[in-house]
C-alpha cells in the first residue's frame, strides 16, 4: 500500500480523516479515528487496523480477527459486484479523485435502484462466498497508538454489549 497514493499519505498522516468519534452504542468511550480495514499484508497504523498474525491466537484476538475479516471481506464483495456490474470500474479512473468518488457514489445509487426495481440479484451472491474468509500471513511493526487503537477495538468486538450473538461460534 505504501507504494499507492493512499498509502504514502496514510503512513505519513496526510489523510483528511474526520475527527475521531466514539465508537456506535460506546458514547461514554473513548473517541476512537477512522479507520482503514487491511490485512496482515500492510503495516499496522492509527487509521489502518490489521488483523494479529499467526495462529496460535487468544479467544478475544480470534474473534477481532474473525470480526476485521468479516469487514473487509464485505468491502471485497461490494467492490466485486460493482466491478461486475459497472464496467466504468474495469480499468482505472483516469478522473480527479473527487469526480472518481462522485463515480463511484452514482454507481452505488444506481445498484441500489437496480435491485429495487428488479429485485435481489441472486449473480451478486454467486461473486460473494461470505463463508470464506482467508487468514494471510505477515510482519510489521507499529507504533504504540497503533496498537492501542487495535486494543480498543479488540476489547469493543468482545463486549458483550456490542458483540455478534454467533461469534463465538465461528471462531
Amino acid at each position: 500500500m505504501e507504494q499507492f497514493i493512499i498509502g504514502k499519505k496514510l503512513y505519513n498522516n496526510k489523510v483528511n480523516f474526520p475527527q475521531p468519534r466514539c465508537l456506535p452504542g460506546d458514547e461514554q468511550g473513548i473517541p476512537q479515528p477512522f479507520i482503514v480495514v487491511g490485512d496482515e499484508a500492510f503495516a499496522l497504523h492509527t487509521n489502518l487496523l490489521r488483523p494479529f498474525p499467526g495462529k496460535s491466537l487468544n479467544d478475544k484476538r480470534r474473534i477481532f480477527n474473525y470480526r476485521l475479516s468479516r469487514a473487509r471481506q464485505n468491502i471485497e464483495c461490494s467492490f466485486s459486484i460493482l466491478y461486475n456490474k459497472w464496467r466504468v470500474f474495469h480499468s482505472t479512473l483516469l478522473v480527479d479523485p473527487n469526480f472518481g468518488v462522485a463515480i463511484t457514489k452514482a454507481a452505488c445509487v444506481l445498484h441500489n435502484f437496480v435491485r429495487r426495481r428488479d429485485g435481489y440479484n441472486t449473480e451478486d451472491a454467486q461473486i460473494c462466498n461470505m463463508e470464506n474468509i482467508t487468514r494471510r500471513n505477515g510482519v510489521g511493526n507499529s507504533t504504540s497508538n497503533a496498537k492501542d487503537v487495535r486494543k480498543y477495538f479488540v476489547n469493543y468486538f468482545n463486549n458483550p454489549a456490542y458483540e455478534l450473538s454467533w461469534q463465538n461460534r465461528v471462531i
